[in-house]
Order: structure tokens, then C-alpha cells, then sequence
């Protein structure tokens, strides 16, 4: 089964502006949600202010500093004179960085005229959204889902169409459920692996029998999002864009914020067929331009040279997902899988629903979310922003410390 979602208007930090400012903002803005993930930070950042101890486990941000080899390489940048604009599709140097590695990691083939270069992989789904989707064009979202990938479609005039997947299969989407779910409105698929919010890896065979299934529907491309590439816990990531029947329908979305630790760089980058990598320069050119200069040349370094600072920080994200899910084991009436890679934990927590804990009824996630802001004072997501509301998102890039901490009170709350 699959769902068609038309959202309600959602007045989110607005519904105290006076009626004149209502009625002048625009429909898009109205309808628009917030970022759930930003919302909890937020109100994270105000119980902190008001003196209390809070931990955050909310942001998807690797707690590691940039290497200091890809700082040098932007110091050095800087010193050299790249200050000014760059092409709109980014350094033809980056560029080539980018095919090299497509084809070293992912045995991808995309010429440098197929990149484009943006400020944040976000920006490259957005160009994407803006570039291909015409009103009521159906987007296919594999849940749980990214938040932003629902609002990024609406944005564009397309309407998104979830397929879910639960934790008893790893929630990862079966090839019947992608082939129950096309119709001759379908434009687009769009999906991560490794996935945020559930860290679900799919394998190559998973992805070739998603690929055999999409072989036959030449009007549907696929957006397969890899920023967590890197972050990896199997032996090999795996891209869809090998598959030889679709691989002339594939945009490989990834970037430098999470392998790298370079998240408040702002550099995205896609690779796609040429025709729609010349429309999101386009959309591109009209927005924003190119992308930080001195950082682009800091990310050839990143791309190019010993991959060892990532590895590790992988190796560190892997220990501590063992430590979050044995202390989650220990919660009576929370369910975990074994994620694969990324650094989140997606427990269901469906069974603490019609509870009332300390006088405080919960009803979905939002409401468990909210009450473990305020009775256990760490930050959390609730999986409705992601399309599961039987779940909620830990992020465990934070310390062993505060890990440990964070959890000891979400126990201590739910007992």
C-alpha cells in the first residue's frame, strides 16, 4: 500500500503574526513546514537557556571538527587568491575531482559536465524539485524519509507519494511496494542509503531488484541521496546508478557535510544525464550561483587525498551505535534494529502510545518526543517528521559520555 499526503497549512512560529502580515505572506510560505529536526534544536537551545542541563541528540552533525588537511587546503586558498566567483556548476577542477570519484567508489560514470556543484546536498535535491517537477507530477519517497524531501517536492508543485517500510523489514521498501506504487503520474523516486533517519543500508542486490522493477517505467528517474556514503558499516556501499538497465535515469545526490565533517561548509553536488544537470545550473544560476570558491578547493583536497580521518570517524560512529543499542535494550518496551550505517537510531516506541507517564497522556510521537524534552531534558525527533510515527530519532554523534547520560535519562523517565 502506498499513500498520497496532501498536508494540512501549517502555520508553524507564524500564528502570532497580526492578520495583515497572514494575509500578505505567501501561500508557499504558509504552507510550508518547519524542519522538525531544527524545531527540536531549538527549543533544545531555549530549556538551555533557561539553566537547564539539556543534551541534544536531535542534529544530523558529525560531533568531529574538519581535518585539519582540508582546512589547510582552504587557508591555502584563500592565500592563493580563490576569492571570487566560480562558475555556476561549480570549479572545473571539483568537477573532475567529483567524476574520478564517482568512478573509483561508486563505478559511476559521470563527466565533469554532468556535476553540478551546490551549497549543500539540500540545494541539489531543491534544483532537482524546481528543475523537473510541473504541478501534480507524482514523487515516490521511500519512508522513513529525510524531512526535508516531503517539503522540497510540495515546493516544486509535485505531490509526494510515500511508500513505508516498518522495522521488521529493516525498513527498507520491497520491489512489489515500489511496483504497486507507480502510476503514469510518476516523475521521480527519491530515496537515501544509508538512510536518514533509520540507517538501513540497502544492498546491492536490494537496490538491482529495485532497479529491475523501474527498468520498465523510462518516464520515472530516480534521486538516490548518498551523503551518508561513508559513514558505512558493511563492506561496500552500493549505488543504484550501477545498475546498467536505469543508469541513464539516475541523479547521485552527495556531498562533504557528513564524511568530512565539513557540514557549515555548504557544499553539495549531484551527478546526472546532462540534460538535467544543464537545468539545475540554470535553476542554480538564478539562485544562488556557485558555491563557496576556497571551499571547493578544500573539498578536491577532501576528495583526493587519504581517505584515513573519515575512516575513522566511521570506526568511531560504529562504536558508538553498539553503545546506544545496548543501552536501548535495556528500556523496557523499545525496539530497536541493527543500523547499518550513518550514525541514528530508529527505535518504534508504539508500545509506550495510550500511556500516561507522570500525568502526561502520549499519543504519538511528538507528544514522547516532547515529554522526554521536558521531564528528561534531551533533545529528540519524533518519526512523524520522517513518515513513522511509531518511531523517534536519536542521533548518536555525541560523545560516549553524553550518550550514556542522554539514554540513563530517557530510562529513567519511561520506568
Amino acid at each position: 500500500m502506498h499513500f498520497i499526503f496532501y498536508r494540512p497549512l501549517i502555520f508553524a512560529q507564524i500564528d502570532t503574526m497580526n492578520p495583515i502580515a497572514i494575509q500578505l505572506l505567501s501561500d508557499r510560505v504558509l504552507e510550508l513546514e518547519e524542519s522538525a529536526t531544527i524545531k527540536m534544536s531549538q527549543m533544545a537551545r531555549d530549556l538551555r537557556d533557561k539553566g537547564h542541563s539539556v543534551i541534544s541528540l536531535s542534529l544530523g552533525e558529525p560531533d568531529f571538527d574538519t581535518p585539519a588537511h582540508i582546512k589547510e587546503a582552504a587557508k591555502k586558498a584563500l592565500d592563493d587568491g580563490f576569492t571570487k566567483y566560480t562558475p555556476v556548476p561549480g570549479l572545473l577542477e571539483l568537477r573532475q575531482a567529483i567524476s574520478r570519484k564517482f568512478k573509483r567508489d561508486n563505478n559511476l560514470d559521470y563527466a565533469p559536465d554532468q556535476i553540478v556543484v551546490s551549497n549543500g546536498a539540500k540545494q541539489s535535491i531543491a534544483n532537482l524539485s524546481l528543475a523537473l517537477l510541473n504541478e501534480g507530477d507524482e514523487v515516490i519517497i521511500l519512508a522513513p524519509y529525510w524531512v526535508s524531501y516531503f517539503e522540497i517536492v510540495r515546493l516544486g508543485g509535485g505531490v509526494p507519494v510515500v511508500i513505508k517500510a516498518g522495522i521488521e523489514s529493516d525498513f527498507k521498501v520491497s520491489p512489489d511496494q515500489l511496483a504497486g506504487a507507480i502510476t503514469d503520474r510518476t516523475k521521480l523516486v527519491l530515496f537515501s542509503s544509508p538512510c536518514n533517519p533509520t540507517g538501513s543500508v540497502y544492498t546491492k542486490e536490494e537496490l538491482f531488484a529495485l532497479a529491475d522493477v523501474l527498468q520498465a517505467h523510462e518516464q520515472v528517474h530516480v534521486i538516490s541521496d548518498e551523503i551518508y556514503e561513508y559513514i558505512n558499516f558493511t563492506d561496500k556501499h552500493a549505488s543504484i546508478g550501477s545498475h546498467p538497465g536505469i543508469k541513464d535515469r539516475v541523479i547521485t545526490i552527495n556531498g562533504m557535510s557528513k564524511g568530512f565533517a565539513m557540514t557549515g561548509w555548504r557544499l553539495g553536488y549531484m551527478g546526472a544525464p546532462k540534460w538535467i544537470a544543464d537545468a539545475c545550473s540554470k535553476i542554480q544560476g538564478q539562485f544562488t550561483s556557485g558555491a563557496t570558491s576556497f571551499g571547493q578547493m578544500a573539498a578536491i583536497t577532501a576528495l583526493e587525498s587519504d581517505l584515513g580521518p573519515t575512516y575513522a570517524m566511521r570506526d568511531a560512529f560504529r562504536k558508538r551505535r553498539e553503545l546506544v543499542i545496548e543501552l536501548l535494550s535495556e528500556i523496557p518496551g523499545m525496539e530497536s534494529n541493527h543500523p547499518d550505517g550513518a550514525f541514528y537510531v530508529f527505535p518504534d516506541i508504539s508500545f509506550f502510545f495510550g500511556k500516561t507517564l507522570r500525568g502526561y497522556k502520549i499519543n504519538n510521537s511528538e507528544d514522547f518526543c516532547l515529554y522526554l524534552l521536558q521531564e528528561a531534558h534531551v533533545a529528540v525527533v519524533e518519526g512523524s517528521a520522517f513518515g513513522a510515527d511509531q518511531c523517534f530519532r536519536i542521533s548518536y554523534a555525541a560523545s560516549e559520555a553524553d550518550l550514556r547520560e542522554a539514554i540513563g535519562r530517557i530510562k529513567a523517565a519511561l520506568a
